[in-house]
């Protein structure tokens, strides 16, 4: 519920038990806000003093810090493949960003759903559950991704059909078929937008015996990366620049489509061989309603050039990118708060509230 006041031409909002659904990604964290869409959307990033532990910079600011800070201060991730790596920076990123979307004038604590990858743990749940109400939730509920996004994505899974969906994060890749609200087969794999970008570094220091970060090779990624060269017209190359390993001194090289596409081959298979191992898991009737309405691809590794068109040659399936692939998980999120009750995967999610 939502009142606003208008005074001296200002809105003054005052939050009474919000809905919030949060992606809470290894590369990125969104928060959607019930009623008002996606409000937020940074990096998750945190920028910290070495010795005090304080924090200095959280999401894009420090993302801008990353491979760039003196030796005082340190910006890292505090989530790594799909799963918290640092407790205490984890509660302080999801605090700042819970106040940043809702304010800091909200009456009732907000009722919060999560997104985690279909194959964690039990101590990792119970982390991101605890995460999260430690950082101003009144309830906390997770929801498994693979759900989330298809949710997100537009598809339809609570009638007696099945369908596919492939998100690609930046930590987890999470492969499940779905039917009437549930998972009926489902895999997890700790390969993600950042295995791309550590086996671009990787070949690029093995071949050129050139030393590159993090952002560059996620931006040589985005810009010429590919999963299927013979898809592309034109062989496209980029000017990298990076530390010459050998001389210590700075040096520039050239990479091309075909060149990222070798780099990238061992995890581009990974994800094809998950997707073929739930696909052989799949009792038939739910294969034949795969064949007709074919995969989903979302998350921000599905975006790769030519992903889609090889999982689709693999496989013999149509496969397509959802509309908004980087929001579908936040914006599952959300509708799966509104339908605790109705999806038996959300009321068994639900019944996880401390």
């Amino acid at each position: 519920m939502l009142f606003t006041h208008t005074s001296k031409g200002e809105n003054l909002m005052f939050w009474f038990g919000a809905d919030i659904g949060v992606d809470l990604g290894t590369a990125s964290v969104l928060v959607y806000v019930k009623g008002k869409g996606i409000v937020l959307r940074e990096p998750s990033v945190v920028a910290m003093e070495k010795d005090s532990g304080r924090v200095i910079a959280l999401g894009e600011e420090a993302r801008r810090m990353l491979g760039r800070t003196p030796g005082n201060i340190i910006a890292t991730r505090p989530l790594r493949e799909g799963v918290i790596a640092d407790y205490d920076v984890t509660e302080k990123m999801l605090r700042y960003f819970i106040s940043k979307a809702c304010g800091r004038n909200f009456f009732f604590r907000p009722r919060i759903m999560v997104c985690i990858p279909s194959g964690v743990t039990g101590v990792e749940e119970r982390a991101v559950r605890q995460a999260a109400l430690q950082a101003g939730a009144r309830q906390a509920h997770l929801i498994e991704e693979p759900l989330a996004s298809a949710l997100g994505a537009g598809l339809d899974i609570s009638e007696p059909s099945g369908s596919m969906v492939v998100d690609i994060g930046g930590g987890t890749t999470d492969v499940a078929v779905l039917s009437l609200g549930g998972i009926v087969t489902s895999a997890s794999l700790r390969v993600g937008g950042d295995k791309f970008d550590e086996s671009i570094v990787r070949f690029i220091r093995r071949e050129f015996n050139l030393m590159i970060g993090e952002r560059t090779a996620e931006e040589l990624k985005i810009n010429i990366g590919t999963a299927y060269p013979r898809g592309r017209s034109t062989n496209k190359s980029m000017d990298i620049r990076g530390r010459d390993l050998v001389s210590g001194l700075p040096k520039t090289v050239s990479i091309t489509s075909e060149q990222t596409y070798e780099a990238m081959q061992e995890t581009i298979e990974a994800v094809v061989g998950s997707v073929k191992e739930v696909l052989e898991k799949t009792p038939p009737e739910l294969s034949a309603d795969i064949i007709n309405k074919g995969i989903v691809m979302t998350g921000g590794g599905s975006l790769l050039n030519g992903l889609n068109t090889l999982i689709s040659k693999e496989t013999s399936l149509p496969c397509y990118v959802a509309e908004d692939p980087l929001s579908c998980v936040a914006l599952g999120t959300g509708k799966a708060l509104s339908m605790i009750g109705v999806l038996p995967e959300a009321n068994r999610f639900a019944r996880k509230v401390i």
